[in-house]
C-alpha cells in the first residue's frame, strides 16, 4: 500500500482528467496512434470514473481487482479502450469488484476527443456477459450502440452564417451543417470549411497546435463570417 498517495478532491480529479485528455491530444498531434496510448487511456478512464462517481482512485498503483472506490463505497473496475473490441478481467480477483465500468476514448474529425460509456453495471450482472478463457474473463464490446441517432436537422439552430450560395449552421448539439436553399448538403463538412476559413482568416489549428475538429472550426468560421458581414444575423449561442 502506498501510504503517501494523496486523496484527491473532486476539483483535482477534474483538473487531472483535463490534463490527461490534453496530453492525449498532444500525442495524437505528434502522430502517435490511439492504440499505442494505453497508459494514458487507462488513466483517463480511471479519472473519468472517479469524477462521475464522486470517488477516489484505489490506493495502490497496481490495485488488485479494482481501480476506483465510489462515494457509495463501491469497488469499481474500470477498463478503457480506443479501438479494441474486447476487454479482459482477472477471474481470481473478480470477487473483489462490486461494479464494472467500460469506457471508450473516441477520436473523430467532428467531435475531437470524447469519452463514451460502453457499460456501467453491477459486477455479477456484467460477469454473466463474459466468456471465461483460462484465468481471464472476456467481455466483447459491441461494435455499435443500440440507441438510434436522432436526425440533427430536428434540433434547434443556435448560430448561422452565409457564404456564397450556402448557409453554415450550428445546431444546439454543437454539430455543424451546410445548407443550400434550406436543404442539408451531403458533403464532408470539415473539408468544405477549410477554404472558407482561409478566406476569412480563421486558423485551422488550435492553440495547442493540433487540427481543430469540425465543431470548433465551424463555430469559428460562423463567428468570422458574421463579424465580416456586420449584419447581426448571428443567433444566440448560449
Amino acid at each position: 500500500m502506498d501510504e503517501t498517495r494523496p486523496t484527491l478532491s473532486q476539483v483535482q480529479i477534474i483538473q487531472s482528467l483535463a490534463e490527461a485528455l490534453s496530453w492525449f491530444e498532444k500525442e495524437l498531434n505528434w502522430g502517435v496512434a490511439p492504440g499505442e496510448l494505453n497508459h494514458l487511456t487507462g488513466r483517463i478512464g480511471e479519472l473519468y470514473a472517479a469524477m462521475i462517481n464522486r470517488g477516489q482512485m484505489a490506493l495502490d498503483t497496481n490495485q488488485r481487482g479494482y481501480d476506483v472506490v465510489s462515494a457509495l463505497n463501491e469497488r469499481i473496475s474500470v477498463k478503457t479502450v480506443t479501438t479494441s473490441n474486447h476487454v479482459s478481467f482477472n477471474s481470481t480477483t473478480f470477487d473483489q469488484v462490486d461494479r464494472i465500468i467500460i469506457l471508450r476514448v473516441n477520436v473523430d474529425e467532428e467531435n475531437g476527443i470524447s469519452v463514451e460509456e460502453i457499460l456501467d453495471e453491477a459486477a455479477d450482472l456484467a460477469r454473466a456477459r463474459m466468456r471465461p478463457i483460462g484465468s481471464k474473463l472476456i467481455y466483447a464490446i459491441p461494435q455499435s450502440s443500440n440507441r438510434q441517432r436522432r436526425p440533427v436537422e430536428e434540433l434547434r439552430i443556435t448560430a448561422r452564417a452565409h457564404y456564397s450560395d450556402f448557409e453554415i449552421v450550428r445546431y444546439e448539439s454543437g454539430a455543424i451543417g451546410i445548407l443550400r436553399d434550406g436543404v442539408a448538403q451531403p458533403i464532408v463538412v470539415k473539408e468544405f470549411l477549410k477554404p472558407i476559413a482561409a478566406d476569412v482568416g480563421v486558423e485551422i489549428v488550435n492553440a495547442r497546435g493540433g487540427s481543430k475538429n469540425t465543431r470548433a472550426l465551424g463555430a469559428d468560421v460562423i463567428r468570422a463570417l458574421n463579424a465580416r458581414a456586420g449584419s447581426g444575423t448571428k443567433l444566440n449561442e448560449a
